[in-house]
């Protein structure tokens, strides 16, 4: 595959402030996946419902994907993100007074903060995935959001390190209140400066790589969304990757804690490592797999990492000591290029309806809704371990979408 450019010199101070986003709601995902242990702890919950955590910000993303994309449609990716971003500070705030009521009620005032930031992040996915992949030749499309995720795999090693250190290290919910807040504030800032920066509008009709579509091509693109298998898979596989992303990173503590594994961890070192190991492999892997798509097909890379992933997480299941701990971080580095790659493949050639199928792919995202809670109780009930079987199948269909589903029919 030879080596082609990633984007012009036009669009490099656009495609680096879009990468800036991916870093932000990066760093928010991250902290989640330490609060399901902290609130297990706090509150004396089951690991099931701690799955609400992860309920409250991806239903968010299944009911806000849509009005997102038909907000941007009507007033264009620049307001689209300010008003993201302005959603994902005034859920942070939210949380910041729920950490200091001592109620029992706290914990569903917290996860109604959760929900709106998860809306401010829904809008914000909606908008720089598709815009990413518009800033430049389309063949580069899935190099480029690999490369954008990277920065988002970097937030995900600093989410954990915080929750570590500042949320499971201390006791009681008044240990979320300073994290949500600076947070809060960052993303307030960025708001500001977005009102200030001049991001030119791309509009999918006149791709800004300047190649001309064809009557070919434009006849394929006005088939409606349907009627295009490659993007109704897409849907599919999007929504079983985050599902069993999210199983994976939300009881990664979990399993890293558990006394009846040999060895086992306390919670913070435990987030410790799922920053600094599971997400710098993450991030590692998304690097890494910008630059192999250089010189092999972004399918090909996709079904690799799907099938090892299908190898490895038996070998964690079965509690294996030291090797089923390494056998866990190497899923972290194989599941890395997945969601940027399916959704690239997703909204392939679908010229004045992406902004639509990309909130589609956006709202699959809903699959991290529901699959921990799912994985909870397979814990709860049998153990932490048995319940990383449950992603097999999910890693299955993936592996499937990159061998035949993602082909687009013309």
């Amino acid at each position: 595959m030879a080596h082609q450019k990633l984007t012009t010199k036009e669009n490099l101070l656009p495609f680096i402030l879009i990468t800036a986003l991916f870093f932000l709601w990066g760093m928010a995902h991250g902290m989640l996946d330490v609060l399901n242990k902290h609130f297990q702890d706090v509150l004396h919950i089951t690991k099931m419902k701690s799955g609400l955590i992860q309920m409250s910000v991806y239903t968010a993303y299944f009911l806000m994907a849509l009005p997102a994309g038909m907000f941007m449609k009507r007033f264009g990716y620049k307001k689209g993100i300010i008003f993201g971003l302005s959603l994902f500070a005034i859920g942070a705030y939210i949380i910041v007074p729920a950490s200091l009521i001592p109620s029992e009620w706290a914990f569903w005032i917290f996860l109604t903060g959760l929900f709106i930031l998860g809306c401010g992040l829904a809008t914000l996915e909606t908008a720089a995935n598709p815009y990413t992949t518009k800033l430049g030749p389309p063949e580069t499309a899935e190099r480029r959001i690999n490369l954008s995720q990277s920065f988002n795999g970097l937030a995900w090693i600093v989410g954990p390190i915080i929750g570590g250190l500042f949320i499971l290290g201390n006791k009681g919910m008044t240990s979320l209140a300073m994290p949500y807040f600076v947070i809060g504030s960052i993303v307030l800032v960025i708001a500001l400066i977005y009102l200030r920066v001049n991001l030119p509008e791309i509009t999918e009709e006149q791709p800004v790589h300047g190649v001309a579509v064809d009557a070919r091509e434009a006849a394929f693109s006005a088939k409606p969304l349907d009627h295009q298998p490659h993007f109704i898979l897409g849907v599919i596989a999007q929504f079983c990757y985050v599902a069993a992303q999210t199983g994976v990173f939300s009881f990664f503590v979990n399993y890293m804690t558990d006394p009846k594994l040999t060895p086992h961890f306390s919670n913070t070192t435990a987030a410790l490592l799922l920053g600094m190991g599971g997400m710098g492999l993450f991030m590692v892997g998304r690097v890494t797999g910008s630059f192999l798509m250089s010189y092999f097909k972004p399918t090909r890379i996709l079904a690799f990492y799907a099938a090892m992933c299908i190898l490895l997480l038996p070998i964690v299941s079965l509690g294996m000591g030291w090797i089923s701990i390494i056998s866990l971080f190497l899923i972290f580095f194989f599941m890395s290029i997945m969601f940027p790659t399916i959704f690239a493949l997703g909204i392939k050639d679908l010229g004045d309806k992406t902004k639509k199928a990309s909130s589609w792919i956006v709202m699959a995202i809903v699959g991290g809704a529901i699959f921990p809670m799912f994985m909870g109780h397979i814990a709860d009930v049998y153990s932490m371990s048995v319940g990383f079987f449950v992603p097999i199948p999910l890693f299955a269909f993936i592996l499937f979408y990159a061998v035949k589903g993602h082909i687009v029919y013309k």
